[in-house]
């Protein structure tokens, strides 16, 4: 089916499903138009401009999208609403960014909004998401439009035919990816890879480095978190722990495409929608994307892993790796400690609160639009919008991914994973503090690129890690860091 032709009947099904079920009625919003900003299309801006035509449709407002790359997102929305200038109405960004617009009195507080939303049904969003996701300090500050955290893919047939499991710990994974670099996966003839993952700087391998380091360190729970000592806002990064992950993530580059360093996310994913990755690491839309026409040699063959865990664990008082033990990791399951990773967090829509007030109530319908679960139930299986699960009735019901081309057998895994991940008591919240963006997309990214390249030493990369995370702590106060990350991690008032 072509692009053209699987949009268009998206957005009939989506039609279907709901009709136009946000609160606005017709021509209401005649005359107002609402700007967006957020990363580019097709995935999530793509999908913001389709349901913004029904929108307009339905009830005259205008919605226009501007993308700019995302490394720049978050800067130009913060500059843009905290000089006044207003030109954005509404950001859809990681919702781990929007503790730091709101602390600086940015964002609208969305609680009046929703009380009177009859078609939101807020419980419906998983409760990590609705919880962690979108409240800040208690209230709802943004809106959901994606569920996101990382998973391992494996090729099931590529692992059956070797005689191999899917890896339990990243160990593992470095041994499995070892054994089937260098095979034909795809039939052309040509060496595949055992391992792919995003590798490029200022890009996203933050993420993917976090989702190695998470089980790692943290051990005993959401609340206990992964990146500082929440009572001190000490980093929690210069230890054999971090290291360890380090050295991992490093190692699976020699089962690697040989430009991974220079490979983003969109490069990988062309890897392995082309049969040439043995193990990917991602977030949930290899899932979806594995049922393109363009993907035909892996349909229904690339599984997923709620997580992939460790045997060792950080004692936290000597920094030293120790293994596994009821007492040091409660929550472990055979001697594994698992924490799968909330990495971005998922994408969230947020008003800007200097925004006319016809505005930021038609920007508010807009954005309910798209999170209600008769559009979302929609847009989360198809894998070109870049959106994944955040709803229960995602998660529970796999007709509409049967619907969309998963076989059963593969929504039940897909569907399966997500859920193994979001109930898993240890799940691992990525930064969602003020500076957020600064400490992994700045600092993390920076010293793990220079590390990969071989520029500097593990240690080296770890001890200006810590340093740089302990220069923004400094800048935005310790002591407000600290109710910060307390507020973050449910642990605070």
């Amino acid at each position: 089916m072509s692009y053209l032709k699987t949009l268009t009947c998206a957005l009939l099904a989506g039609m279907a499903l709901g009709g136009f079920a946000a609160s606005a009625g017709a021509g209401e919003y005649d005359g107002v138009t609402i700007n967006i900003l957020t990363r580019p299309g097709p995935v999530i801006a793509g999908r913001l401009a389709e349901r913004g035509k029904e929108f307009e449709a339905a009830t005259g407002a205008k919605v226009v999208v501007s993308e700019v790359p995302f490394a720049e997102i978050f800067q130009k929305i913060q500059t843009d609403w905290t000089t006044g200038t207003n030109s954005i109405d509404m950001g859809v960004f990681a919702a781990g960014w929007g503790v730091e617009l709101a602390a600086a009195g940015l964002l609208e507080d969305l609680d009046p909004y929703v009380a009177k939303d009859a078609k939101l049904d807020i419980n419906d969003i998983a409760p990590y998401f609705r919880e962690f996701g979108q409240k800040i300090g208690g209230k709802t500050m943004m809106l959901m439009v994606d569920g996101d955290f990382q998973m391992v893919y494996y090729r099931t047939d590529v692992l059956k035919d070797a005689g191999l499991e899917p890896p339990k710990t990243w160990e593992e994974y470095v041994d499995v990816a070892s054994k089937l670099n260098g095979k034909d996966m795809n039939g052309d003839g040509v060496a595949d890879y055992g391992s792919c993952a995003f590798k490029k700087r200022n890009a996203q391998s933050y993420f993917a480095i976090q989702t190695v380091a998470a089980p790692f360190v943290q051990t005993k729970g959401t609340s206990q978190g992964f990146h500082f000592d929440n009572a001190t806002m000490k980093p929690i990064v210069n230890n054999e722990a971090w290291k360890k992950a380090f050295e991992l993530y490093k190692e699976t580059g020699k089962y690697g495409p040989p430009e991974e360093l220079n490979m983003d996310i969109g490069d990988i994913r062309a890897l392995f929608k082309a049969g040439r990755c043995a193990l990917v690491i991602d977030w949930g839309d290899p899932g979806p994307l594995q049922i393109e026409p363009d993907a035909a040699a892996i349909n229904g063959k690339l599984y997923a892993l709620a997580a992939v865990g460790t045997k060792e664990v950080l004692d936290r008082d000597t920094g030293k790796l120790v293994p596994v033990t009821k007492e040091n990791a409660p929550y472990a399951i055979d001697g594994i400690n698992y924490a799968p990773f909330a990495a971005f967090g998922g994408w969230a829509g947020a008003i800007n609160a200097k925004a006319d007030p016809k505005k930021k109530q038609a920007a508010y319908d807009f954005l309910s639009y798209m999170n209600q679960a008769a559009q979302s139930n929609v847009d989360v299986t198809l894998g070109w919008t870049g959106y994944n699960p955040y709803r229960l009735s995602q998660l529970s019901n796999i007709e509409p991914w049967v619907k969309a081309g998963f076989s059963k057998e593969l929504a039940e895994n897909y569907l399966g994973a997500i859920n193994g991940a979001l109930n898993n008591p240890n799940m691992a919240s990525d930064f969602k503090i003020p500076g957020a963006q600064s400490y992994s997309g700045v600092v993390l990214d920076r010293e793990l690129a220079r590390y990969l390249a071989g520029e500097i030493t593990v240690d080296e990369a770890l001890a200006n890690i810590e340093a740089g995370w302990e220069e923004i702590t400094e800048d935005f106060g310790r002591d407000n860091q600290i109710k910060a990350q307390g507020l973050a991690l449910g642990t605070g008032n």
